[in-house]
This record gives C-alpha cells, sequence and structure tokens, in this order.
C-alpha cells in the first residue's frame, strides 16, 4: 500500500520475530479478529477502560473503529502510531505509542494487547522493544513511560525486564471499583543498558522520510 499523503503506513519495524507496522484494511480486519477472540481471561481485567467486556463482535468493531479514529485524530502537537503486530505473517496483537506535545517534552507513552493465542512466548517484551526503539532512535525521545495494574505481573515483567523504574502508583476507577496501577519511567541511558533485541526501522519515520519527527508527530 502506498500512502502519498499519509506516509507514516510506510513505516516498518522489524525485530528477529517480529513486524510493526500501521495497519492497512486488510491488516485491521486481521487485528479486530484477534480482539474478538480474546485478550486476557474473563475474571481478568487489565485496562483502565474496560473495552475488552462487550460481546466479542462488539471487540472487534471497536477495535476497528479506534485504530481508525487514531489515525483521523492524528496532529502534530497529539499522536498515537497504533500498530499492527505481525508475527509470521499473521496479526497477533496491537503497539501504541502515544505522545503529546513531544517536540517539547521528548516523551513518550506505550500500551499495548496481545491474542491469548500468543501469549507466553516472548512477544509482548519484543514488540515493546520495538516500539522503544522507535522512540528512542527514530524520533529522539529522552524517555518513555508506560503503566500497569499492580495485580497483572506479566505486563510489569515486560517493563521490568527492559529496564524501566518504578514512578509511583495511581488509582483508576474500573468497573465501579479503585483499581492501583503502578506508574513506569525509562529513561533513553537506562534504555541503551538494557538493549537487548535487535530493531530495524524502515520506511518513514515522523511522516517524513528524513526521520524529522517535529513535522508531523
Amino acid at each position: 500500500m502506498e500512502a502519498h499523503f499519509w506516509p507514516v503506513y510506510g513505516l516498518r519495524i522489524t525485530t528477529p520475530r517480529l513486524e510493526l507496522r500501521l495497519p492497512d484494511l486488510r491488516l485491521l480486519d486481521e487485528l479486530a479478529a484477534v480482539a474478538a477472540d480474546g485478550v486476557h481471561a474473563p475474571d481478568a481485567m487489565p485496562f483502565t477502560v474496560p473495552w475488552t467486556d462487550e460481546p466479542s463482535a462488539d471487540r472487534a468493531r471497536a477495535t476497528f473503529q479506534h485504530v481508525l479514529g487514531t489515525v483521523a485524530e492524528w496532529r502534530p502537537e497529539r499522536w498515537t502510531p497504533s500498530l499492527a503486530v505481525l508475527h509470521d505473517g499473521k496479526v497477533v496483537g496491537r503497539q501504541d505509542l502515544m505522545a503529546a506535545d513531544f517536540a517539547v517534552t521528548r516523551e513518550a507513552d506505550t500500551g499495548s494487547w496481545l491474542g491469548l493465542a500468543h501469549q507466553g512466548q516472548g512477544i509482548g517484551t519484543e514488540m515493546r522493544a520495538a516500539v522503544l526503539h522507535l522512540a528512542f532512535v527514530g524520533l529522539g525521545a529522552a524517555s518513555a513511560t508506560s503503566a500497569a495494574m499492580t495485580d497483572n505481573p506479566r505486563s510489569l515483567g515486560v517493563s521490568w525486564r527492559l529496564g524501566y523504574q518504578p514512578d509511583g502508583l495511581t488509582v483508576a476507577s474500573v468497573r465501579g471499583r479503585a483499581c492501583t496501577l503502578q506508574r513506569l519511567r525509562l529513561d533513553r541511558a537506562t534504555w541503551e543498558a538494557h538493549r537487548t533485541v535487535p530493531v530495524e526501522v524502515t520506511g518513514a519515520v515522523g511522516g517524513r522520510p528524513d526521520g524529522d519527527a517535529d513535522d508531523v508527530l
């Protein structure tokens, strides 16, 4: 797919096992199907917005619409590359990179989910490593942040392996009850010290082939 007026569709981030890209309609349909099949156990809720409470078909449609919305709402001061994660050519999950006033703050936040059938294989760590490479090398970030429920050891384990440090706690209302999240922060020096996954970024970065993030991102 060539998108002359939205070259971010040409972005490719590759690791030994994965490829991350902004999904076209075909890949977005595959991503929606992964969401429909489930991304966590029914008795858990790892998200502050409980979108997975919806029936399977509604989850799929919501995923499809949400990712299209991130493109429609993209502007220089606030953007979210919501990337499809491919393993062996098949979509297995989604990895987001979000920032507000990045040209000033040089800080981005990450969020992700992985289909139930693909969990427990190290894919979550590898896809986060991929998008951190985009943030620090491709876009020149100074720091990255994330957060996870304190009772979500898998997500927290990904962050610890990649070098994130605790950044305090926050409380959110989820399904009408208080839930505690661990905030996490990763600076560039610590990221470099914990790099173990080879990552390559090709195509447009920041909406321009020269990799300057300030115009579009």
